[in-house]
């Protein structure tokens, strides 16, 4: 199960995330909140990490 850890206001923003997470070991994804095709660039964005790294991404987030 994916849970959302974080909310971007433009892709290229929720891309920088998902690149910050991965590069620690999560893997994450990224989905248009209102249902937008993915690639739109000024879109709300949800970053999603699996449920169970939920802890890692709020030590992360702490330390930033």
């Amino acid at each position: 199960m994916w849970i959302e850890v974080k909310q971007a206001k433009t892709l290229a923003i929720a891309e920088m995330w998902k690149e910050c997470f991965e590069g620690e070991g999560i893997p994450a994804r990224i989905i248009p909140v209102v249902g937008l095709p993915i690639g739109q660039e000024i879109a709300d964005y949800s970053i999603m990490v699996p449920k169970d790294k939920e802890h890692v991404i709020k030590d992360i987030l702490r330390k930033l």
